[in-house]
């Protein structure tokens, strides 16, 4: 059973992992120091170093926590059923999930944040890119090598296939939310984008 003293110390963890995270969306890695987060966190300096040597371990163990809502994706990817008369139907409906999801405010501003701190935390920016955004690529790709195999694609390299589909899906609506700020698509953005891609995808990967 939990004691007090665990519950407590958890909780504390908890809030100075809001406060950072709070704090370098808003101001950056360099713009923010450890100060900041322990008065964020309504704790005191030292115990924010108790939980965390560093404000570099505190900057990772927050990156790389975003990682796990990644398994979702994953989830999605897998499941496209091998159904030839719904492949486009339903090869629409993961792009605009996965489009939605990638375009959250948050999402975005954590992507800004890693590659602002990819010099300086080489490994960090691809440890993030391994356990998310790759992950998901070769999901996809193995989904496409399955479908291939069930006569509803043709494609020879899987990897590449999973590339192309998720560039046809992300580089314009990705790029003008990245450079444009809190750029938010509407609805019909989301449809637009994602039946477009998919369009794309099938006239040179279908095998229907």
């Amino acid at each position: 059973m939990e004691t007090t003293e665990q519950g407590r110390s958890a909780r504390k963890h908890q809030a100075i992992l809001e406060a950072g995270t709070k704090a370098f969306m808003s101001r950056g890695y360099s713009g923010t120091s450890m100060d900041d987060i322990a008065k964020l966190a309504a704790v005191s300096k030292q115990t924010v170093y108790k939980h965390f040597a560093d404000k570099e371990k505190l900057f990772a163990e927050i990156v790389l926590a975003t990682t796990d809502r990644v398994d979702g994706m994953v989830e999605l990817v897998a499941g496209i059923p091998s159904d030839p008369g719904a492949l486009e139907d339903n090869l629409t409906r993961l792009a605009r999930q996965l489009l939605a999801a990638l375009t959250q405010p948050e999402v975005l501003q954590l992507r800004r944040l890693v590659i602002a701190n990819a010099d300086a935390f080489p490994d960090l920016g691809a440890s993030w890119y391994d356990q998310g955004f790759e992950r998901v690529l070769a999901t996809l790709a193995a989904t496409f090598e399955r479908l291939t195999g069930d006569g509803l694609l043709r494609c020879d390299e899987p990897v590449l296939a999973a590339n192309h589909f998720s560039g046809l899906l992300l580089w314009i609506p990705v790029n003008k939310a990245m450079f444009h700020g809190d750029h938010r698509l509407t609805e019909a953005d989301l449809d637009h984008h994602s039946a477009a891609a998919v369009r794309a995808f099938l006239a040179a990967y279908s095998d229907l």
